[in-house]
This record gives structure tokens, C-alpha cells and sequence, in this order.
């Protein structure tokens, strides 16, 4: 009978260590011994493997763990090493010689083997792979836009149909939240364009001699424009992501499956009302923003111009015509409907974590003035091949 040994830490007697017996039959008894532990020097499986390779080839594997002490990962480790690499040489091994616990450990590991596929490749995909996932990816998000635009067109029919099932108490509460609640902000931005609407034109009117024109700068760019674009980018920052943040709280608590399986439409329940409160809102916040601009410029005129409130008030009328207004109303509408979208959208496909919740405020707003600045350009068009 021939024996060899594995050197142990020469500075810790009481270190894991191992030893291949070769018996009789002839069979391969390893011996495990020690203290195997992660922050102590251990063997490694592949040195048993590479002595188990040089010899002979047995009948068979065995442990002996009469002498072990206290043990963790690192002995799996080992044991399910040498394992593996015997059952790659076609050599039985039993593992009956190992306590209880660690036999199991190494069925179990055995038992539940690596996915082929579980490592992706590290290679990087070609720019022509690049460009169709991105395309396909597009594909996909353009097909959930349009279904859910879609759904929020029947529910809006049901709505003014009186078909559609929410709660007015709510629907009021979010009329509230997107016309009371938003007067101050909408106040001080509006005030502050026009101020800086009548400055910008003064310094460069006063040249001409032409200062009272000021009054129909700022009372044609507010109305026409300004006032519906700047109401719109404030509520995108301030209500569509409220809408994105609510709806995806209610997703990740599991509220909006808890109203499916009551039998009821989580759009027409959430996203009808706040679509629709927003959209009815929009034009009065605009009205109301139209004034404050004008008030604004009214104030730079009077100020540094020296222009009287009536004389401003009366070029503030001649210039404003009721098709302006009405534009500037229709582009509210417009811009409230993009935004209510945005949000509701985000929040109704936000992921199952707190962090996802963040994730689609934050697209909501982005996707709000994007579409806001597209809408934008594409009434200046319209509304110029219209003459309006």
C-alpha cells in the first residue's frame, strides 16, 4: 500500500488539508482533515485532481472525514471539484464517508447543474445588430403607444358617454390638483415671461421711436404662443410627473391588479380622469396665464417706459384678435392632452421597484416636452398655411 500526501500550512497544524490513500482493491481513500475554513489557506481541488490523475487509475473514489473539524463553502468547494473531475474521468466516487451536511450541499449543487446558455457571449454586437435592435425596440414601444392610445379613446367616448366607472369625489380632487393647485407657479412664471417678453422688445423698439408696440409683442406672443407653451411645460414638470408617480406607486402595490380583479378598467378608473381633468383645465390656465403676461408687460411699460395703463391696455386690444385666442386655446388643449398622456402612460407601464417609480416621473416629464416642442412647431405650421 503507497501513500500520498498534501502538504498543510506549515504555521497552522489545525489548517484543512487532505490526503490520498491508495488501498487495496485498488481504490483511492482521500482523507480530509482540519479546520477548512474561507480566510484560512486551504487546498485547492485542483491539486488533489492533479495527484489523483497521476496515479493509477482506480476502481473507485472514497472519503474518509474522521479527522475533520470545523468546515464551510470552501470544503464544497473542494469536494464538488474533485467530484466533477471524476466523473469527467469516468471514475465512481461515494461520497458516503462525508458528514451528513456537506453530502448534501454536494448532491444539491450536482443536482441543479449550469445552464449552456447561462453566460452571455462578451462579444460586441455589429452596428448593423446595434441599429435593428434599436428599430425593432422602437417597433415595439410605437405598437404599445398606439394600443394604449386606443384604449384611452374608448374610455374617453364611455366618459362622455356616462359610461365609464370612477369615482367623481376623485375626478374633483384631480380637477383640483390641476387647476387651484398650480395658480401660484403658473402666476409667477407667466408674470415673469411677460416682464421679460417687454424688456427684450423695448431695448430694441425704444431705437425706433416705437415703444408702445411693445403692448403688441407681448400681447401677440403671449396669446399665440407663450402663454399655452409655458402653462403646458409647467404642468409636464408639476402634474405629469405627479400623474406618472402616482400610477406607478399603484403598480408596484399591486392596486391596479387588485381593480382588475374587482372586474374594473384600470384606465377608465386612473387615467380617463386625468386625462380629461387636465385637458378641461389646460385652456383656463392659459386664459389665465395670457392675463398675467400681459400684466407683466403692462408693468415694464409703465415702469421703464413710461407708457400709460390705458394707452397699454387699448394696443393690447387693437392687437389681439379672437382667432389668436382661440389658437392659443386649442394648443392648450393639445399640449394638456400630450402631457396627461406622457404621464399616464410612464406610470401605467412603470416597473415593480421604488426606483422604477422615479424612473417614470422623470420619462414622463422628458417625453411631455418633447412632444410639447413637436406640437409646437407643427401649429406654427399649420396655423401659418392656414393664415390664422
Amino acid at each position: 500500500m503507497t501513500t500520498k500526501t498534501a502538504a498543510t500550512t506549515a504555521a497552522n497544524p489545525t489548517a484543512g488539508s487532505y490526503k490520498l490513500e491508495r488501498t487495496a482493491e485498488p481504490a483511492v481513500l482521500l482523507h480530509v482533515a482540519g479546520t477548512w475554513r474561507l480566510n484560512r489557506a486551504t487546498p485547492t481541488g485542483d491539486a488533489a485532481v492533479g495527484e489523483l490523475a497521476a496515479m493509477p487509475r482506480p476502481r473507485r473514489v472514497t472519503f474518509d472525514s474522521s479527522d475533520l473539524g470545523g468546515w464551510d463553502s470552501s470544503l464544497v468547494n473542494f469536494v464538488r471539484h474533485v467530484y466533477e473531475s471524476c466523473r469527467r474521468l469516468s471514475i465512481p466516487i461515494e461520497l458516503d464517508g462525508l458528514p451528513p451536511g456537506l453530502k448534501r450541499l454536494v448532491d444539491l449543487a450536482e443536482a441543479v447543474p449550469e445552464a449552456t446558455d447561462a453566460r452571455q457571449s462578451e462579444s460586441v454586437p455589429s452596428l448593423i445588430n446595434r441599429i435593428g435592435g434599436s428599430a425593432v425596440r422602437f417597433g415595439d414601444t410605437l405598437g404599445e403607444v398606439l394600443e394604449f392610445v386606443g384604449e384611452i379613446s374608448v374610455g374617453v367616448v364611455d366618459f362622455i358617454r356616462g359610461r365609464a366607472r370612477y369615482r367623481r369625489v376623485d375626478f374633483l380632487e384631480i380637477l383640483r390638483q390641476c387647476s387651484a393647485s398650480a395658480l401660484g407657479i403658473v402666476t409667477l412664471i407667466s408674470f415673469l415671461s411677460g416682464i421679460i417678453f417687454a424688456f427684450m422688445g423695448a431695448v430694441q423698439l425704444q431705437q425706433f421711436g416705437a415703444a408702445i408696440y411693445v403692448a403688441d409683442l407681448v400681447a401677440i406672443g403671449m396669446v399665440r404662443e407663450m402663454g399655452a407653451l409655458m402653462t403646458a411645460i409647467i404642468m409636464a414638470g408639476r402634474t405629469g410627473a405627479a400623474f406618472a408617480a402616482q400610477l406607478g406607486t399603484m403598480k408596484v402595490t399591486q392596486e391596479m391588479d387588485a381593480l382588475t380583479t374587482m372586474g374594473i378598467s384600470p384606465t377608465e378608473f386612473l387615467i380617463i380622469p386625468r386625462i380629461m381633468a387636465l385637458v378641461l383645465m389646460m385652456p383656463l390656465l392659459t386664459l389665465y396665464a395670457d392675463f398675467f403676461g400681459i400684466l407683466g408687460g403692462a408693468t415694464v411699460g409703465a415702469t421703464m417706459l413710461n407708457i400709460s395703463p390705458i394707452s397699454y391696455l387699448t394696443e393690447t386690444v387693437h392687437a389681439i384678435k379672437v382667432s389668436a385666442v382661440v389658437g392659443g386655446l386649442v394648443k392648450a388643449a393639445v399640449y394638456g392632452l400630450l402631457v396627461a398622456i406622457a404621464g399616464c402612460y410612464e406610470g401605467f407601464n412603470c416597473g415593480n421597484s421604488s426606483a422604477a417609480v422615479g424612473e417614470a416621473a422623470t420619462r414622463a416629464v422628458v417625453d411631455s416636452i418633447v412632444a410639447i416642442v413637436v406640437a409646437c412647431g407643427t401649429f406654427a405650421v399649420v396655423f401659418n398655411v392656414l393664415g390664422i
